[in-house]
């Protein structure tokens, strides 16, 4: 694209720099509207001063559209904190300006006209309680003219250009150790995940030994463990960047980490010192690697059914039950097991967490131990660890196994890893959603059609624009909860939000980077043909979007 037409810097800057009182209202509107959204769900579902379930399910599509709004508000929030920051330490460039003013207007007109849920489902004003008067300030002449400003061609148009420069929005890390990671994983990933990534995919091979063993060096398993158990113990916000920049080159890379953060946080918050002692160190140095065992078939999000028992006789239990999508079974050594220890206890009460060792195995031979079995679930993404239906046939474990040595602790201790779960695969997300965005940007600079790059034509180039707003958009609401969380704060809500928005952000991106491609998206040669697959998963894993919604919406209405 030609960029000789680049608007002034100082000018697209000035520009934003004269808008931000105007963002700063808009927010505190759209913070009265929330308001009146949360009191009419209120009327419909709160009994005896406190959310009753059951009233809160029949009001399901508008709770979950309050729980979108409250995302859309939230990232708009954080995007401006963002450019903030970055204007603060003049480190904003213009190309940040063009986002916020196109991210703005962008999610305006949506929480105005509807916002899509799903591809099927979009939430409207109406639905939550709200009347066209309630937007009456879009029709102020300074608010009036942000959005409109946001909505241009042109602005799309500059943003693109600036892209096709090689120019990407800023990260806005504000701190030189997190900067230094970036760079190092950026480096690590460009030259040893990316090249390989769609043969692992085709092959449906496991990540080789060596780039685990590489990533191991780098730290990749001991971000979140403390030192004192031999871990960096840099937090989320480290732990964010890390797996942003591994799932860019390929989803499954970045979802090794996932693995050790589970089992890392499940021990770190509920084991005795003894499990924190004898499992941390190994889980950060990779010589342990890690899989969680907690989904049933037929159960799903349902954890309070599970059926898997453990029983105790003579100090020791024996475990009895099947497992499914169970990632990267075979090749771990220390699975997270959750059972039921109460048989009498239904629901969550009777579940208890396990710690079970087991022989690190292959996948011509995944569970080479006594009493374990299983067989692959082949999928259509997310390869290189692979998946795993497994039995549990009588399965002992020592009474020093069981997670905190106390029963029925199970579901609060897992309960407890979900925020950091959560956080890091909304990271993962992002992370897909800028593998998609480099790939077809380079794809639309490349291709040419009726002699002319197709990035010169309005609609790639509209789509493209689309993509790096979203995507910066979905970056900063996972970094505002990846902080919160190392600020001791309570952010399940703002976990939820996150995977929320940034599962459906990487799905769509993903989706205009095949579209791009034309017929090409859809060969297997073509990397963005696994990406897509890789980004459909977001939306289902760690709660699904409809679980997260359902999360963000009590959540919110509870607090009063």
């Amino acid at each position: 694209m030609d960029s000789s037409n680049l608007i002034d810097k100082t000018e697209i800057k000035s520009e934003i720099e004269d808008k931000i009182n105007t963002y700063d209202l808009i927010l505190k509107k759209l913070e009265i509207l929330s308001k009146k959204v949360s009191s009419f769900l209120k009327s419909s579902c709160v009994k005896e001063g406190r959310i009753s379930s059951s009233l809160l399910e029949k009001v399901q599509y508008k709770s979950h559209g309050y729980a979108w709004f409250e995302t859309y508000r939230i990232s708009l929030r954080e995007l401006l904190q963002w450019y903030k920051r970055l204007s603060a330490t003049n480190k904003n460039s213009p190309l940040d300006a063009l986002v916020l003013a196109g991210g703005f207007s962008e999610y305006l007109m949506q929480i105005k006209n509807g916002i899509m849920m799903s591809q099927s489902e979009i939430i409207r004003p109406e639905d939550l309680g709200l009347a066209s008067e309630d937007f009456g300030f879009f029709n102020e002449e300074n608010v009036s003219e942000v959005i409109n400003y946001g909505l241009s061609e042109d602005l799309k148009n500059e943003i693109v250009k600036y892209l096709c420069q090689g120019n990407f929005p800023s990260l806005g890390l504000g701190d030189e150790t997190l900067e230094m990671i970036q760079d190092q994983f950026k480096k690590f990933t460009d030259e040893e995940i990316i090249p390989e990534a769609n043969e692992w995919h085709l092959a449906d091979k496991l990540i080789p030994d060596e780039i685990l063993s590489k990533m191991s060096d780098l730290g990749v398993f001991s971000i979140a463990i403390p030192e004192e158990y031999g871990g960096l113990g840099m937090g989320k916000v480290a732990m964010c960047v890390v797996t942003e920049e591994l799932s860019r080159g390929f989803l499954a890379a970045g979802s090794l980490g996932t693995r050790a953060e589970i089992a890392g946080e499940l021990i770190r918050l509920g084991g005795t010192e003894e499990q924190k002692q004898k499992y941390l160190p190994k889980i950060a140095s990779g010589e342990t690697l890690t899989t969680a065992v907690f989904t049933e078939p037929n159960t799903g999000s349902d954890l309070g059914s599970l059926s898997t028992r453990a029983v105790l006789n003579d100090g020791e239990y024996t475990i009895n039950g099947n497992k499914t999508w169970i990632t990267h079974g075979a090749r771990s050594d220390l699975m997270t097991v959750l059972a039921r220890t109460n048989s009498d206890e239904k629901g969550y009460k009777g579940l208890s967490m396990f710690l079970v060792e087991k022989p690190r195995g292959n996948c011509e031979k995944p569970f080479p131990m006594d009493g374990m079995s299983g067989s692959e679930i082949e999928v259509l993404g997310y390869r290189g660890m692979k998946e795993y239906e497994i039995a549990l046939d009588n399965i002992k474990v020592s009474k020093e196994n069981l997670l905190g040595e106390k029963e029925g602790m199970g579901f609060k201790q897992l309960m407890e890893t979900f925020e950091s779960a959560r956080i890091q695969t909304a990271a993962r997300a992002v992370g897909v959603a800028q593998s998609a965005l480099d790939i077809s940007l380079q794809y639309a600079k490349d291709r040419s059609q009726f002699g002319k790059p197709i990035v010169e034509f309005q609609r790639i180039a509209m789509k493209l624009a689309l993509m790096v707003i979203e995507t910066t958009i979905a970056r900063q609401i996972t970094l505002f909860s990846a902080r919160e969380k190392d600020n001791d704060e309570r952010c399940d809500i703002e976990a939820g939000m996150a995977k929320l928005l940034a599962a459906r952000v990487a799905w769509s991106v993903a989706d205009s980077g095949l579209q791009i491609h034309g017929g090409n998206g859809y060969a297997l040669e073509y990397p963005i043909s696994r990406v897509l697959c890789d980004a459909r998963i977001l939306n289902i894993f760690e709660g699904a979007a409809e679980i997260q919604a359902q999360i963000v919406a009590k959540g919110l209405l509870g607090r009063g």
